[in-house]
């Protein structure tokens, strides 16, 4: 499973950025950088990860660090499927 992909993916569906996404790099800002990317969308974003990879994301696990560039979001996700 390619997860810089599948985060990617999951970026442009719950962001609605009509194939933006797909033009994201690992250095690509999210938080800050994309007005789509609001309080509720990040809410969004872990609900449609944890459906996605099938894991559970804990409140004190994840902060806005994670949410930093596209790149700091996959690693995330890579550490929970590694986990």
């Amino acid at each position: 499973m390619d997860v810089h992909n599948e985060v990617l993916a999951i970026l442009d569906d719950v962001l609605s950025l009509k194939g933006r996404g797909h033009s994201f790099t690992r250095e690509t800002a999210l938080l800050g950088a994309i007005p789509e990317l609001d309080s509720m969308a990040v809410v969004a974003l872990i609900t449609s990860m944890e459906e996605r990879f099938d894991f559970i994301v804990e409140d004190d696990e994840i902060d806005g660090s994670a949410f930093a560039t596209v790149g700091t979001l996959s690693d995330f996700v890579q550490g929970k499927l590694s986990a």
